[in-house]
């Protein structure tokens, strides 16, 4: 028996690859591996074949060589020992992970950076995969997006480490990076939630409220402190909601006609659904804003605070029991559950610290624009593209939508 490595490199053409496994149908052989990419019209084929020990190798080889100067392509034929054949058949027991590179537009720098941190981690690189489409070089992209993932192998030397220093060139570098490992359920996500002021939506509902109000600059203080985690949720909530007391409830239906939602936002949940996925929003805000939404996107389930309203005013007390972070973290464990679906299916999005016990908890956490503690204590985050970057986050590429 002899294992043979065949390589083909050339331009791309119609019934390339048919010819060539014709060759080998015609004479028994086993295929044991496969694999193709084309860039530009360039293919890159690979074939690891077995010729049984009745069989001799010279004849098939022969007619490959000579169908391949037919076709116009370089072939090389490379022996592989069994040992090596049958360590490199172990390899497929170890770990994998994907990497996902996303931005505007990914550099030489940028690809570099994180394949010296893919190599210092012992990882191997199986493939790559182009998600984004084609760029354009002669008209401007209305909205300009690059994505590139990384099939990897093996155990990373440090994984706790390699997420640190992936943070750190996501920063340095104006890039988001997914690393996530490569599971069934990865490929199996059924229900995403979001937070909604400042994912869904580009503001603090609650400070418009406070600015229409005249006590704008207090609340915003108060907002960004819980945000940041320095002030506890349920806490802040009451002391803002007292500066509210006596505001019109008109203002509600104003300020939810015109919420500026957030670059990416359709596109998400309009592909989530055709999808089949099931959409919640789960958020500390106030349920006339989230319905409000529900209603233009076409979420499944809103889950938010109450707003007490006594004689058409807000009275500036809030309604029991507040969602907080430890509330959202229990609204998607038993949303999972009502949909008969695994945590390990979920998805969350948010971007205080209020939606870390979320983010921490679905199958897939990510902390958007977020502030630094969100995304320093989640494992993904996304702060150069818009909400359908999450799209390149579950795998979807530009061309199937």
């Amino acid at each position: 028996m002899q294992v043979i490595l065949i390589t083909v490199s050339g331009t791309d053409k119609p019934g390339l690859t048919a010819h060539l496994t014709g060759i080998l149908a015609d004479h028994g052989i086993h295929i044991l591996d496969i694999g193709q990419a084309v860039i530009h019209d360039t293919l890159s084929l690979g074939l690891m074949i077995e010729i049984p020990a009745e069989a001799e190798s010279a004849p098939v080889l022969k007619e490959l060589l000579y169908k391949a100067h037919e076709l116009d392509v370089q072939i090389k034929f490379s022996p592989i020992e069994l040992d090596d054949y049958e360590h490199w058949v172990g390899e497929q027991g170890k770990p994998r992970y994907i990497l996902t590179v996303f931005g505007r537009k990914l550099s030489a720098k940028q690809l570099s950076s994180i394949a010296a941190e893919i190599a210092f981690q012992s990882l191997n690189i199986e493939a790559i995969h182009r998600l984004s489409g084609r760029p354009s070089l002669q008209s401007d992209q209305r909205i300009p997006r690059a994505c590139v993932e990384f099939s990897l192998r093996g155990a990373p030397k440090d994984i706790t480490g390699m997420r640190a220093k992936l943070l750190e060139l996501s920063h340095t570098l104006d890039v988001d990076i997914g690393f996530q490992p490569d599971s069934m359920f990865r490929r199996n996500r059924r229900l995403v939630a979001f937070d909604m002021d400042s994912t869904l939506i580009q503001t603090e509902v609650i400070n418009q409220l406070a600015s229409a109000a005249g006590v704008g600059e207090q609340v915003a203080a108060i907002t960004e402190s819980a945000m940041r985690g320095e002030i506890d949720f349920k806490e802040s909530f009451r002391r803002r909601m007292r500066l509210l007391e006596g505001l019109d409830a008109s203002v509600i239906e104003t300020i939810a006609s015109t919420l500026p939602i957030t670059d990416g936002a359709h596109r998400l949940v309009s592909t989530l659904k055709i999808m089949g996925y099931k959409t919640a929003i789960i958020s500390g805000g106030f349920v006339p804003f989230g319905k409000r939404l529900q209603k233009e996107l076409g979420i499944d389930y809103v889950f938010a605070n109450e707003l007490e309203i006594e004689d058409g005013k807000l009275t500036g007390r809030a309604v029991e029991p507040i969602i907080d972070g430890e509330a959202k973290a229990n609204i998607l464990s038993d949303l999972a559950a009502k949909e008969g679906i695994r945590l390990e299916q979920t998805i969350a999005i948010g971007d205080g610290a209020n939606d870390l016990p979320m983010i921490n908890l679905a199958g897939l956490g990510i902390a958007f624009h977020a502030k630094p503690i969100v995304k320093e204590n989640a494992k993904q985050a996304i702060s150069n593209l818009g909400l359908d970057g999450v799209l390149y986050l579950i795998g979807v590429r530009d061309r199937e939508l």
